[in-house]
C-alpha cells in the first residue's frame, strides 16, 4: 500500500465513501471500506481515517456531539469546500475517478447487465443521470443507516431514496442529499402523490384521501397509525425544512 500523500483524486473517492457509509459504521473492516481502499490502492485502516478526517468538518456531526478524528490535512478542507453542496459534480467526477483507478469505463461500474446505454449523444446523458442517481440513493440509504424513516424497515431491496422536492421541479437539487428520505417502496409511492407528507418539524401527516378507505384493513396498519408520529431522523443530511414545507403546501394531498 503507498505511504506517500494523499493526492487530490484520492481524496475526492474518500469524500465519495464518506457520502455512501453510515459515519458510525466507518471502520477498517467496513466492507465498503475495504473495497474502495483497494480500488485507490489505500489500506483500509488509512482510508477509513481519511473519512473521519471528513468527519470533522461537518456541521451536523458536530451538532450531535460527534467530532470525527482530530487531525486531517489541507487539502480534504479543499475538497470538502469543493463538493460540499455541490453535489452533483462530487457525484459524477468521484464516480469517473473511482472508474479510471479500476481501468474502467464508468457504464461499466454502474451497468447491472440489464440495461443497455444507447449509442451517440444520447449515451453520455443517460450514463450520467445513471451515475448521479446510484450515488443519490447510496448516500440517502446511508444517511439512515439503511432504514425507512417512517417504519424502521432495513431491508435494502425495500427502499427508495426519495425526492422531496420533485426530480422534475428542481433541477438544482436533484442531488442534494437534504432533498431526500429513505422510504419504504409503499410509502414513497404515497409520499410522491402526495396522500403522505413529512412536516418542517418532521412529523409525519396522513392525507383525508383515506378517509374514505378505512374499512380497508391495510389502511390503519400502513397509514394511520402514523398520523403525527415522529420520522427516524438521519445522523447527517437532515431533510431540509424548505423542502419539506414545499411539499406540504404544493404536492401533500390535505
Amino acid at each position: 500500500m503507498k505511504s506517500n500523500n494523499w493526492t487530490k483524486e484520492e481524496t475526492i473517492v474518500a469524500f465519495n465513501v464518506y457520502c455512501k457509509i453510515p459515519f458510525k459504521s466507518s471502520s477498517k473492516t467496513n466492507p465498503t471500506i475495504i473495497k474502495y481502499a483497494n480500488i485507490i490502492g489505500r489500506s483500509p485502516s488509512a482510508l477509513n481515517m481519511k473519512v473521519g478526517n471528513f468527519g470533522r468538518l461537518d456541521p451536523e456531526l458536530k451538532k450531535q456531539g460527534i467530532v470525527g478524528l482530530g487531525n486531517g490535512s489541507k487539502l480534504d478542507e479543499i475538497v470538502w469546500n469543493e463538493f460540499n453542496g455541490n453535489w452533483e459534480k462530487l457525484a459524477y467526477e468521484s464516480e469517473l475517478l473511482i472508474a479510471e483507478f479500476q481501468n474502467k469505463k464508468v457504464e461499466e461500474i454502474i451497468d447491472d447487465g440489464v440495461f443497455e446505454f444507447p449509442l451517440g449523444t444520447e449515451r453520455e446523458t443517460i450514463i450520467k443521470q445513471r451515475v448521479n442517481q446510484n450515488f443519490f440513493r447510496s448516500t440517502i440509504l446511508s444517511s439512515y443507516n439503511v432504514k425507512c424513516c417512517i417504519t424502521g424497515l432495513s431491508i435494502s431491496d425495500f427502499l427508495v431514496a426519495s425526492h422531496i422536492v420533485p426530480w422534475k421541479k428542481d433541477e438544482n437539487n436533484r442531488l442534494n442529499p437534504h432533498n431526500g428520505l429513505c422510504l419504504n417502496s409503499i410509502h414513497d409511492r404515497a409520499f410522491d402523490k402526495g396522500f403522505i407528507t413529512i412536516t418542517p418539524d418532521y412529523k409525519i401527516k396522513v392525507s383525508k384521501y383515506f378517509d374514505d378507505f378505512k374499512k380497508d384493513e391495510a389502511v390503519p396498519d400502513f397509514f394511520l397509525k402514523y398520523e403525527n408520529q415522529s420520522i427516524i431522523l438521519p445522523d447527517r443530511f437532515l431533510p431540509s425544512k424548505e423542502f419539506l414545507d414545499y411539499h406540504y403546501h404544493q404536492i401533500f394531498k390535505k
